[in-house]
């Protein structure tokens, strides 16, 4: 047998302390702080070294709650499903409706190139575009019915029996009415305009009831809008209209240079004025319900 060494310091300490506090527990007495100490100091050690000595097991479920976690995570990350409104198109040959809009042309002959759309907002007009105005409604091709009907009104009632009657009193009827027409327009759209800074274009109203609206396009023949958009006497339609009837004087025969025959022209251009007025306030509607926008400017899909 081999001979087991002992250190000799280390053991006699220990035997001695193991003695002591036995013989203290027997005569009744506490074992001092330090040798508890030692002695617990002891019974870990011990205790470190046989749990060292066993293999550890995993704690059940343990496995499970770490392959779990990933899928927790991604769950948590990604949203929830939310319903989604379902959104219908619309048909692709569905036609588009231009809307009570102005046209260029009412019933696709007479001009209407001054008319504005309801709720429409426009930048004031420059000089040079209130003489295009002013010269579109007097040279175009349709500028000649208007002087045409009054032709045929004013040799009816033989309003100046110095033109005679015929085909050469028409004429003359005729051509004088064009004048007529041409002077005032430029007076009106365009000479006026440009001195007092009106603008002489008509904004349609588009809402209200029919006597709400007759009023407000017969209104237009007093009251207008300046470029700034405020509202103001329409100067350019009342001494443009008188100023053009006053410049007839100069082209009419001399028995009718009477204060009485230029009031009558004075007025009847402005009464002239006004129906138009009136005709362009409702000539959206008249287009949408009678003609089912025919004479829109704007193209139809199909």
């Amino acid at each position: 047998m081999l001979p087991v060494i002992i250190p000799r310091r280390s053991t006699s300490r220990r035997l001695s302390s193991l003695v002591l506090s036995a013989c203290m527990s027997l005569a009744g007495l506490s074992v001092p702080a330090s040798l508890a100490a030692q002695r617990s100091g002891l019974d870990d050690a011990r205790t470190a070294v046989l749990d060292a000595s066993l293999p550890t097991a995993p704690a059940p479920g343990a496995d499970a709650q770490v392959t779990a976690a990933p899928a927790q995570s991604s769950s948590a990350d990604s949203p929830a499903p939310q319903d989604q409104p379902t959104v219908s198109k619309p048909p692709e040959n569905a036609p588009v409706s231009p809307g009570d809009k102005q046209t260029k042309r009412i019933l696709g002959i007479l001009p209407n190139f001054r008319a504005v759309s309801a709720d429409e907002k426009l930048p004031p007009e420059t000089v040079k575009e209130k003489l295009i105005d002013a010269t579109e409604d007097s040279f175009d091709y349709s500028s000649i019915f208007v002087p045409a009907a009054l032709a045929g009104y004013s040799m009816a009632r033989k309003a100046t029996p110095q033109f005679h009657q015929g085909a050469a009193g028409y004429g003359r009827y005729f051509w004088h009415s064009a004048v007529d027409q041409t002077s005032e327009n430029y007076m009106v759209e365009f000479i006026y305009p440009a001195l007092t800074h009106e603008d002489g274009r008509y904004y349609t109203l588009g809402h209200g009831g029919f006597m709400k609206r007759t009023g407000y396009a017969l209104s237009r023949a007093v009251v207008t809008r300046t470029d700034s958009g405020n509202e103001t006497f329409n100067f350019s339609e009342v001494l443009g209209a008188g100023s053009s009837a006053g410049l007839s004087n100069l082209y009419y025969p001399s028995a009718t240079r009477t204060l009485g025959n230029t009031g009558t022209q004075w007025g009847l251009d402005v009464g002239i004025d006004a129906a138009v007025f009136v005709f362009r306030e409702f000539w959206p509607d008249i287009n949408r319900h009678v003609f089912r926008n025919k004479y829109s400017d704007a193209p139809v899909q199909k």
